[in-house]
């Protein structure tokens, strides 16, 4: 389906509904709104407080209004070597009853679960995304 900005939170409750797992990998190319529709979910999740990118962190930790653990969102554009994410013991966080977000998951392929709910997005014009879920 295609979508643009305005229609943000009607395609996040799609994903939060249709999603199998709550192991969530975005992909797309650089600019297609990845980061922009996990914004989105989590805010629809009841996050408190803003969400952004978390490129030169690796990982954002994102906690509800009530303060309760929401999730994780994971950036692995700047990885290098797939197996840095042992040293951060990412699958500890994948083994965690909360969301996790992940962007780039292209560049950690043998480290995720076989059930991940993958979702692609890519650009159709300036103002227009089309999006495939599994």
């Amino acid at each position: 389906m295609t979508y643009q900005q305005k229609d943000l939170s009607q395609i996040a409750k799609k994903i939060i509904n249709k999603a199998k797992h709550k192991i969530l990998c975005f992909y797309g190319p650089m600019g297609a709104g990845k980061t922009t529709l996990i914004k989105a979910i989590t805010k629809e999740l009841g996050v408190e407080g803003a969400t952004s990118s978390p490129t030169f962190g690796i990982v954002n930790e994102y906690h509800t209004a009530q303060g309760g653990l929401l999730g994780f969102h994971f950036d692995f554009y700047r990885i290098e070597d797939e197996t840095e994410v042992l040293d951060m013991g990412f699958e500890d966080y994948l083994n965690q009853d909360a969301w996790v977000f992940i962007e780039w998951p292209e560049r950690i392929a043998s480290y995720l679960p076989d059930d991940a709910f993958n979702i692609q997005i890519e650009i159709v014009d300036s103002d227009t995304r089309k999006i495939t879920f599994d």
